[in-house]
């Protein structure tokens, strides 16, 4: 993933919609893109890169990580205990809007440089 001249903003999209194409051949279907919730009077806020569905109804809210290389730990690592929370603060609220319960997992797409990784239940909510 050739990153000169880019934004960081930028390089953050491509590796978006890079996971978003391998979700999809998976296939996952979008379910919400970029969903933001505001700060709490408790929580900082948060936000989900991707909401997918599992053809079983599963939803699977995805945080997209991207590094240049693998120094320092690479994508994965960089999915702090801090962004977990934001991550689950996000899906919790997206979940309060919906009829049913679904099953749920949080996934992770870690990116570092042409490598992708797809991390299927990465982490937990509590």
């Amino acid at each position: 993933m050739a990153t000169v001249g880019k934004t960081r903003k930028g390089v953050g999209d491509e590796a978006e919609e890079r996971a978003l194409q391998h979700l999809l051949r998976q296939g996952l279907r979008l379910m919400e893109r970029n969903y933001r919730v505001a700060a709490g009077p408790r929580a900082r806020g948060g936000e989900v890169d991707l909401i997918m569905g599992e053809r079983d109804g599963t939803l699977v809210f995805v945080e997209v990580r991207a590094r240049h290389s693998r120094s320092h730990g690479g994508a994965a690592a960089s999915v702090t205990h801090g962004k977990q929370a934001r991550v689950i603060y996000a899906a919790k609220h997206y979940l309060r809007r919906l009829a049913t319960s679904p099953p749920c997992r949080f996934d992770v797409v870690a990116i570092d440089a042409d490598s992708l990784e797809w991390l299927r239940g990465a982490f937990f909510a509590e």
